[in-house]
């Protein structure tokens, strides 16, 4: 990645953390606590209109190994 694209999302992601200041304690308490097999991750969109879209999944090993595998790309 360059440095003007770094620079940018660096940019874009402080304003997100400002606009939502809860969000980046959550990303840090999940980094910390990790989530292990079994782990049960809910997601729900609630739309301005009240529609409401929801889903959950129980973490697998080989959603663990493609986490892994997602943070060697960071690097």
């Amino acid at each position: 990645m360059d440095i003007g694209m770094m620079l940018k999302l660096g940019g874009l992601w402080g304003k997100f953390s400002k606009n939502h200041p809860k969000f980046p304690q959550f990303i840090k308490a999940v980094q910390k606590n990790g989530f292990p097999v079994d782990t049960v991750l809910d997601v729900k969109i609630t739309y301005p209109n009240g529609n409401v879209v929801d889903s959950n999944l129980k973490i697998t090993e080989s959603d663990l190994a493609l986490i892994e595998e997602l943070k060697k790309l960071k690097k």
